[in-house]
């Protein structure tokens, strides 16, 4: 199947240019002005921006935590995904406690397989740092699972203390993987909530309260200071505080490989929406919902370059029936927000048309960053040779986001009403249409497993 894309202007991080596109299966296979060649099929993209495959690589398909599971599936999430213009995922597979990552990784691809409709890789979450976990992370970088998350938050649960931390970091030294951090200071927020509850403050709100800011702050750079030690690169995901961001800053200008994300949830929304009684629970995730003051320091961040990607930590719960689990005490409301289908829009409406950042950096920040990043050289550009993962994207078309008309499995937006400028109208994954004027016409199983290549840590 080769395919025509006609008097588009496409958008990459480092220019744009108007030039036709003709996909020959999966790839680009040229890209030139008026260019007259034969086609199966002609998409005209006047008046319209063609942009690479947004790429998610934060993402939580099927999740089990505080007793219940993530909404979406591999099939729902990855479905949603490509409506909003991703054609890329990368999801964490979770080490259980005393086992394996080998029957995380297994558990995770039996979840994907079959399913995922677009393409999809995986980091591996350790949550048990052992002599043969370190040797399985060498095992898995070769078969291309380069990255590795640990965490100083959820004592009990994924916690690892600081010992263990830096034992992985130093074997990612040697075999050329990322560690990704989780950086809040688990045990002193757990003594803070557990205050809260017991003095009688059990609503959502204080789920944003008793996580500061400043053990934000000291977590990151607690794991940046031993990253410099143990001479090794370290990725913090989900930041979401001045004070995470000031010391990811200072690091930067000392030179060391520090990088970071943020995600939609801190730049558009604030700790007031927390309030309102339980229906804050809808907006409970972690780090959580910071004051709004902290938002434009992160837009500052994406700006400067400080942070490197804009990622979702989509992780949905339902509102009626799982997030309820938390009645009456907020540290038992499932963790975690919706956000795979809309992180493409509010970066365009809020970042380009909010006049923060230029559309080639807003095409870095979602879609070539992340690839560069993650070891995914094929994705993230619209240039010959590359994943044909292509967006036909309209930057005046506006829609109103609402619970009613996304696709993600859950029963609430946490961006119920707003309304966003630009829209994705026509999908391609590696070459074939699986999205076309709000129609779904791809498949479960048409995503295809990624064997990344160690980061690029420049």
């Amino acid at each position: 199947m080769r395919t025509l894309i006609k008097n588009g202007t496409i958008v990459n991080a480092d220019a744009t240019t108007r030039a036709d596109i003709l996909i020959d299966g999966e790839q680009v296979a040229l890209i030139g002005s008026d260019l007259d060649v034969s086609a199966d099929r002609t998409i005209d993209a006047s008046d319209r921006w063609v942009i690479p495959g947004a790429i998610d690589v934060h993402t939580h398909m099927e999740l089990p935590f505080g007793g219940t599971f993530a909404k979406d599936t591999f099939e729902t999430g990855t479905r949603a995904a490509a409506f909003g213009g991703t054609t890329t995922i990368v999801d964490f597979a979770v080490q259980p406690r005393g086992g394996s990552l080998r029957q995380g990784l297994d558990a995770w691809m039996e979840k994907a397989q079959g399913k995922a409709v677009i393409d999809y890789g995986f980091h591996m979450i350790v949550s048990d740092v052992r002599d043969d976990v370190l040797s399985e992370m060498d095992q898995l970088v070769d078969e291309g699972i380069t990255s590795f998350k640990l965490f100083t938050a959820y004592p009990g649960v994924f916690f690892s203390d600081d010992g263990a931390i830096f034992r992985a970091m130093q074997q990612s030294a040697t075999n050329g993987g990322l560690i990704m951090m989780h950086a809040e200071n688990g045990l002193a927020i757990d003594v803070v909530a557990a205050e809260d509850v017991a003095a009688g403050h059990t609503d959502p709100y204080y789920h944003g309260t008793s996580r500061s800011p400043v053990l934000e702050g000291e977590a990151t750079n607690r794991v940046i200071r031993l990253a410099e030690v143990a001479e090794a690169p370290v990725y913090i995901v989900h930041m979401s505080a001045t004070d995470a961001l000031n010391e990811l800053r200072q690091a930067r200008n000392e030179g060391l490989p520090a990088y970071a994300e943020t995600c939609p949830q801190y730049l558009f929304l604030t700790l007031d929406d927390l309030g309102n009684g339980f229906e804050g629970a809808k907006f409970v995730c972690s780090p959580p919902l910071r004051p709004a003051e902290h938002a434009e320091e992160l837009w500052k961040g994406l700006q400067t370059g400080d942070l490197q990607v804009v990622s979702t930590d989509h992780c949905p719960f339902d509102f009626h029936g799982q997030k309820d689990l938390g009645q009456g005490d907020f540290r038992k409301v499932p963790n975690g927000l919706p956000g795979v289908e809309d992180r493409v829009d509010l970066l365009h409406d809020g970042g380009v048309v909010a006049g923060r950042i230029s559309p080639n950096r807003w095409v870095e920040v979602i879609a070539t960053a992340p690839a560069r990043m993650f070891g995914m050289p094929q994705k993230g550009t619209i240039s010959v040779g590359a994943d044909a993962d292509v967006v036909i994207y309209n930057p005046n078309r506006t829609r109103t986001i609402s619970a009613a008309t996304h696709h993600m499995d859950v029963d609430y937006s946490c961006y119920e009403g707003r309304e966003v400028q630009g829209k994705s109208e026509t999908v391609l994954s590696r070459g074939r249409v699986i999205v076309d004027n709000d129609e779904f016409l791809g498949s479960p199983g048409d995503g295809r497993f990624l064997k990344r290549q160690r980061p690029n840590r420049g």
